[in-house]
């Protein structure tokens, strides 16, 4: 599934009951208010263990979600736009990521710059639906993506530090 820090991440964090997606009006304001609780766990959690590396905001309906997350690598930080909307079959589907920025420099991207999470975090969503939400999204998909392509990108020369 994931390395052994990832899986703490995880085990710490509040697992989600309402399986109201945004087209269920009543239900979507109290599933929006677990993936609030859940997300500000993670980030209470991170700063904790000064693992801090993302911050998220949504539009005022909480299905456009934009930010910013980071990536230290050789004592530099790299940082990158995110975005991502919920899918209307949310949450039997997760929503994609994308980093605009990146689009093209990685094969494990799509058009658009989404990430790839098809062949090993999708099937652990499908598995744990409703459980899951934003946090275990950002935890699960989006971090253990990062650790893997960005020294990847970086050390190919597809990306350099602004400082550079």
């Amino acid at each position: 599934m994931a390395d052994a820090a990832a899986r703490r991440a995880v085990a710490e964090l509040p697992l989600l009951r309402a399986p109201a997606g945004p087209r269920d009006r009543e239900g979507w304001a109290e599933r929006l208010r677990e993936e609030y609780r859940a997300l500000i766990q993670y980030v209470e959690n991170n700063k904790r263990a000064d693992t801090d590396w993302f911050r998220l905001e949504s539009n005022p309906e909480g299905t456009r979600w934009s930010g910013r997350c980071w990536y230290i690598h050789e004592l530099l930080r790299y940082e990158f736009n995110i975005e991502f909307e919920i899918p209307v079959t949310y949450p039997g589907t997760a929503p994609e990521i994308a980093i605009p920025e990146l689009d093209g420099k990685t094969a494990k991207m799509y058009r658009g710059g989404k990430i790839c999470l098809s062949d090993h975090f999708k099937p652990l969503w499908a598995r744990n639906v409703p459980k899951f939400g934003l946090a275990h999204l950002m935890a699960l998909g989006l971090g253990p993506w990062l650790a893997v392509e960005i020294p990847d990108l970086i050390s190919k020369g597809l990306i350099q530090h602004k400082d550079k």
